[in-house]
């Protein structure tokens, strides 16, 4: 029995992520339910964050009593992260989603990692190494993720006649039938507003990066990040949807999609997630970003009667394959480094006896070599466990950006 518990116990983590994946792909059926009907996107993201706001602030304040000083730096990385990672991202994301599907939508959104993998290079957050395995690995993930993404974008294929349950909640509904590529020209579109999307995701990630290393607080970080997100996603939705008539919600499907998202996609998922990270660490939490893909595609297939084309399933496959390379090149970096810092340590013991006698025997001078090597070691150590630092914090990206 103890043995069973054990199991059990070490399988949380990996049970609560499934389950989070979950939450967010039936977050976005209640998006594409929602768009049916004719609700505003921009309203609907708009009562997401002021939701999700009101529930980490509560969350924030009672598990981070001790916070650092807020400068006017943070407030304004803080804003910074909650326009591009937040208000603005998800608004380019609604509106992708609208032209295109579920699942088309899904499958683009994970090109975040590749994304962010490239800007941290720009930015010299992130080495590149191709001299090594770990860089070729990363560079060849990446350049797979933009490869599939291109191939889902303009490849349509034939379609696959799988199996359906003849349900479709959108024409039940009074909405339209949306198949997986309505239109091509909206097809495109879409696609272009969602790896925007990613694209800025991807930038919010690294201003987020820089903000938690000034303030390194989670709960209070994320919940200024959203309360700065609320109140641009307010401010865009009033200027472009003035009729009051749109904000109305009632016992509906208005009011199911707002509190699932905010209370549900936004609030638990960030929660959980953020015990995974402290768990497992952000590597851990990024590998289940494809899970949601392969429900949303499942939730499509028998909920939207959504169709499925060649060009799609194989597009999302290389995605999905490339995240993995690129996380896996991550996976292995981290290893090296905890190689690394213990083996540092033990030299630091060897060099002060090596010093010592080197002082007695040899005026010196070999000890100034040993000084120099170990500093250069020191740097070269510090410097990628500061990249994989980074990095790190930005692969955790479905805690904010969802």
């Amino acid at each position: 029995m103890g043995k069973i518990a054990n199991t059990i116990h070490g399988l949380k983590p990996a049970m609560m992520m499934v389950v989070v994946q979950a939450a967010l792909a039936g977050n976005s059926i209640f998006y594409k339910l929602a768009s049916s009907i004719g609700m505003s996107m921009r309203v609907l993201i708009a009562y997401r964050f002021v939701i999700a706001v009101a529930f980490i602030v509560p969350l924030a304040l009672l598990l981070e009593r001790r916070r650092p000083k807020l400068t006017w730096k943070v407030t304004c990385q803080a804003c910074l992260s909650g326009l591009l990672g937040g208000s603005m991202a998800q608004n380019l994301y609604a509106e992708g989603f609208v032209l295109t599907s579920a699942t088309f939508a899904a499958a683009l959104y994970n090109l975040i990692p590749a994304c962010t993998f490239i800007l941290a290079v720009f930015f010299r957050m992130e080495r590149l190494g191709l001299g090594t395995t770990i860089g070729k690995m990363k560079v060849a993930g990446t350049l797979m993720c933009i490869g599939g993404a291109m191939l889902l974008i303009f490849y349509k294929g034939v379609e696959l006649n799988i199996s359906s349950t003849n349900v479709d909640l959108l024409h039940y509904k009074g909405g339209h039938v949306a198949t997986l590529h309505p239109h091509d020209s909206n097809n495109v579109v879409g696609a272009l507003l969602v790896v925007s999307c990613c694209v800025s995701v991807a930038i919010g990630l690294i201003v987020q990066a820089k903000m938690i290393q000034d303030y390194p607080c989670v709960y209070s970080s994320t919940a200024l990040m959203m309360t700065m997100a609320a109140i641009q996603a307010i401010g865009f939705a009033l200027c472009m949807d003035r009729d009051w008539s749109k904000w109305k919600l009632g016992w509906n499907l208005r009011l199911l999609t707002v509190s699932y998202s905010g209370i549900v996609a936004s609030g638990v998922t960030f929660t959980v997630m953020a015990w995974c990270v402290q768990i497992r660490g952000p590597l851990f939490v990024s590998i289940f970003s494809p899970v949601m893909l392969v429900l949303v595609a499942i939730a499509g297939l028998l909920l939207l009667d959504e169709k499925l084309h060649l060009g799609s399933v194989l597009g999302a496959g290389v995605i999905v394959c490339g995240l993995y390379i690129v996380l896996k090149g991550k996976s292995k970096e981290l290893k090296r480094i905890t190689q690394l810092m213990p083996s540092k340590s033990s030299k630091e013991s060897e060099h002060i006896d090596i010093i010592v006698t080197s002082l007695t025997e040899n005026n010196n001078g070999s000890s100034d070599n040993i000084t120099v090597v170990e500093e250069e070691e020191e740097e070269e150590v510090s410097s990628e466990v500061e990249g994989v630092f980074n990095l790190d914090q930005m692969s955790s990206h479905e805690i904010v950006a969802i």
